[in-house]
């Protein structure tokens, strides 16, 4: 396996760095810098400290369930991706859905919201609790099922790779293929500083266009992140505000 986790990490790295070079070569929005206000919040706080710490946490609850059924390690491989990954971004969807919709789950994904710039790193930006209730969701079906190793990999690597994908400055233009696979065409809207209550597919748009939550109009965003002013910028700040009276 550790030949499989260099290989996830090599594959996320690689798509980082080709992010990077289309964001420089056709991006969406011109105006975008490359290191933009908060960039290094999102690279070093939020991308490598908390993901690390969390890495822990969650892999130590994971660890303390027990594989209960253990009935998907005797699917194919293919079978097992394909039905872990569209059971949790269905899941995804009507929890983020949720969080816009209910003031207390707010509190934990306005910090995801608050940058004005969303780019490949911008994505990272997510307060603890939130991956933390997300993941051990995520990856504890994975878990009681006895999902293969491989398929752990699977997810943990599409995720980060589409994660960087639709929050990228890139000028993707995807036709009709956006009505089934989400892009940053469409996420780059649910960001948008004048609506934000669309579009919350990850991976899969077929969830908005089927429960009328699917914006894509044919300009551009005028600006991205929070109507709130006053919202923190820093990591530290923004991890204690959620919990602020």
């Amino acid at each position: 396996m550790n030949r499989v986790a260099a290989i996830s990490a090599a594959i996320i790295l690689c798509a980082a760095a080709v992010l990077i070079a289309l964001e420089r070569r056709c991006p969406y929005d011109r105006r975008q810098r490359l290191f933009r206000p908060g960039f290094w919040t999102d690279l070093i706080w939020y991308s490598v400290i908390q993901n690390w710490i969390l890495g822990y946490v969650i892999g130590a609850i994971l660890t303390a369930l027990p594989a209960c059924f253990r009935i998907a390690g005797q699917w194919p491989i293919a079978v097992q991706c394909a039905f872990f990954l569209l059971l949790h971004d269905g899941y995804i969807y009507w929890f983020h859905r949720a969080q816009h919709r209910s003031p207390l789950l707010w509190r934990i994904h306005a910090a995801h919201h608050s940058t004005t710039d969303v780019d490949w790193l911008s994505g990272s930006r997510s307060h603890f609790l939130e991956i933390l209730i997300n993941q051990t969701i995520e990856f504890a079906p994975l878990a009681l099922l006895g999902a293969s190793p491989l398929v752990w990999y699977f997810k943990v690597t599409v995720d980060a790779v589409w994660g960087m994908y639709i929050h990228s400055n890139v000028g993707a233009r995807t036709g009709r293929l956006q009505y089934l696979i989400n892009g940053p065409e469409m996420h780059r809207w649910h960001h948008a500083a004048e609506i934000v209550n669309v579009n919350f597919a990850t991976k899969f748009a077929f969830w908005d266009w089927i429960f009328g939550t699917a914006h894509l109009p044919a300009r551009k965003p005028e600006a991205y992140g929070l109507v709130e002013p006053d919202y923190p910028r820093g990591f530290l700040a923004q991890a204690v505000e959620a919990f602020r009276v």
